[in-house]
């Protein structure tokens, strides 16, 4: 069990929760949470994440993360307008935040 904030995920089991309440997620978006909480605290580039999730060693659209990353938000109740979850560091990647983060850190 990996939990950061109020986000736990079962890897073993593919189940995620954001405080009590069960989050029901799609194969692509558990990948894509558990890549990043995997490493809270850590820039993931968009490469790895294509890598990791997606399987890819070629660089096609970041549309694919993006979309995937607004359901992921939605789902986790995370502002996509302020995310507090997960951040988009620009020109980096993204980033699961171990803790609150501050409106100039984050940028959408």
């Amino acid at each position: 069990m990996i939990e950061v904030q109020d986000v736990r995920v079962d890897p073993s089991a593919r189940r995620t929760w954001r405080g009590d309440r069960e989050i029901l997620l799609s194969r692509k978006e558990f990948d894509l949470v558990h890549a990043l909480i995997a490493r809270a605290g850590s820039v993931v580039t968009r490469e790895e994440l294509m890598r990791d999730v997606w399987g890819v060693t070629f660089w096609t659209s970041s549309k694919t993360i993006d979309v995937h990353l607004g359901w992921v938000r939605r789902k986790l109740g995370d502002d996509t307008r302020q995310p507090r979850l997960i951040t988009t560091i620009r020109g980096q990647g993204l980033r699961f935040e171990l803790g609150m983060v501050a409106d100039a850190t984050s940028s959408a």
